[in-house]
């Protein structure tokens, strides 16, 4: 079995603490295989590169590098995060392009490549991971590596006709014709990279689902839907629902009902929109009003963009509105909470919540959707209310699909699971957690590096799991 090496702009060190989602992924498949983990240390250096940090737990190498102010301003918090990511989530409006921040991206993915070459053996297996090195494969060809390397966005991939606005979009996105393969959350995604390279880039597909470049070379593209490690959430809910701060939250309900969103503070993720369709519900139906709660749990990110600081200012403004207008002495409609918690106290939040309310505007996946359901009392489930934007709806046709534009939508969406009968609610959870235990994160993993190291499979391999039926 050949040796994993894992590149991401980030490194899941050992010491420090990691439940679930893609560190859990990685580390598992860097244990089964023995490997290297190689990224950027979060530090910020005199240049880029130019020291390399080792640490080694057993069979898996962690190594890292610093970034110098220069690099991590222009590939991180500029290219990465205030082109690429506005531009990946359909924001063409908010995609601040400057030709130095693309400059310092191409810069950061060389110093990338020359610390990785440095470090791999022949026979290695790489895994590239994300927007933020879109072209480190072409680096390291361009530095003789010919070892089989993999891709994975975990953003979206918007449509080709808003890709092509970026400017220099073919020195960037052809760069993917580089890996052996491409791996995307949904077949809309798909859809997208095949009609970029097909009508933008003169490109052509061969059979086994093959495109041939213009420049003459091949690589594979599938879908491959990430997911969550299912046992360890289910078992997790189980183990923290009677402990002290669930218990305090379930106490403070005072029997009322709890709708709860967790997401990263983001104008991906449709806040603003969800605070407003909430009102529209307590607005358009009274007997709602005491009856229900909502928490929003939303930490801070990327505070040095602007767009992150007006975000956080519109909600508070909203929530405050919202619970002036509507609040009771004994009752506060909205709970709005700007902190993180561990993954074990947001389990026991989700096992309380009667409702999980996730209506990104655009999401790759969004992997609360998946742990709400997992965390659910089988017994007496809670309803999930979900974008038809966020990849996780390709999977979860059971939930009450929205469209978070729509604050009717969500609005009845949001009576329409707070008055579904037992029967129902069980029966739509049913259907989520089959889908959720056929396709957890082992699964995702192992389908991507299967169809990576064997290129031979047909076209159909490269798809890990097909869409849910939609209950109406």
């Amino acid at each position: 079995m050949s040796r994993l090496v894992v590149i991401s702009n980030r490194v899941a060190l050992p010491k420090q603490t990691q439940t679930g989602g893609l560190a859990s992924a990685m580390n598992a498949a860097l244990q089964e295989r023995g490997g290297l983990w190689f990224g950027w240390s979060g530090n910020i250096g005199k240049e880029s590169g130019a020291e390399l940090h080792e640490v080694t737990e057993r069979n898996i190498s962690y190594a890292t590098i610093d970034l110098s102010r220069k690099d991590h301003d222009e590939y991180y918090a500029g290219f990465a995060n205030r082109a690429l990511w506005p531009l990946f989530h359909y924001r063409g409006d908010l995609v601040d392009y400057r030709r130095d921040h693309m400059e310092g991206y191409f810069r950061v993915n060389a110093v990338f490549a020359d610390n990785v070459a440095r470090l791999l053996q022949p026979t290695d297996t790489i895994w590239v991971q994300d927007y933020h090195l879109i072209p480190l494969a072409q680096k390291l060809r361009e530095r003789g590596v010919r070892n089989r390397i993999g891709f994975f966005l975990h953003t979206p991939l918007p449509a080709a006709g808003l890709m092509i606005t970026l400017p220099r979009h073919r020195e960037l996105f052809e760069s993917l014709a580089s890996y052996d393969l491409v791996g995307l959350h949904t077949h809309r995604d798909l859809r997208s990279l095949e009609d970029y390279f097909l009508h933008e880039l003169g490109a052509a597909m061969r059979t086994g689902g093959r495109i041939r470049a213009a420049n003459g070379r091949l690589f594979r593209a599938g879908v491959f839907p990430i997911s969550i490690d299912t046992a360890e959430v289910v078992e997790l809910a189980h183990r923290t629902e009677d402990t002290g701060d669930v218990a305090r939250l379930r106490h403070s309900l005072d029997g009322r009902e709890l709708i709860i969103g967790v997401d990263r503070l983001d104008y991906s993720k449709g806040l603003p929109q969800r605070f407003d369709a909430f009102a529209r519900l307590l607005r358009d139906n009274e007997d709602m009003r005491r009856r229900v709660s909502f928490l929003q749990i939303a930490p801070p990110s990327r505070s040095q963009v602007p767009e992150y600081r007006q975000i956080r200012r519109d909600l508070e403004r909203g929530a405050g509105h919202i619970n002036g207008q509507y609040a009771e002495p004994d009752w506060v409609p909205i709970r709005y909470v700007n902190k993180s918690y561990p993954q074990k106290m947001l389990a026991g939040y989700f096992r309380v919540a009667r409702v999980g309310l996730v209506t990104p505007l655009r999401d790759g996946m969004n992997l609360v959707a998946k742990e709400y359901i997992a965390c659910q009392d089988p017994k007496d489930p809670g309803v999930l209310v979900l974008s038809r934007f966020a990849g996780a709806a390709q999977e979860l046709g059971a939930a009450l699909l929205v469209n978070p534009n729509d604050l009717d939508d969500v609005a009845e969406a949001l009576k329409r699971a707070l008055d579904m009968s037992l029967k129902e609610r069980r029966q739509r959870w049913d259907a989520s957690m089959e889908v959720l235990e056929h396709n957890d994160i082992t699964r995702w993993r192992n389908a991507f590096l299967e169809a990576l190291m064997h290129p031979a499979r047909n076209a159909s391999d490269l798809v890990s799991t097909a869409p849910a039926e939609t209950i109406s």
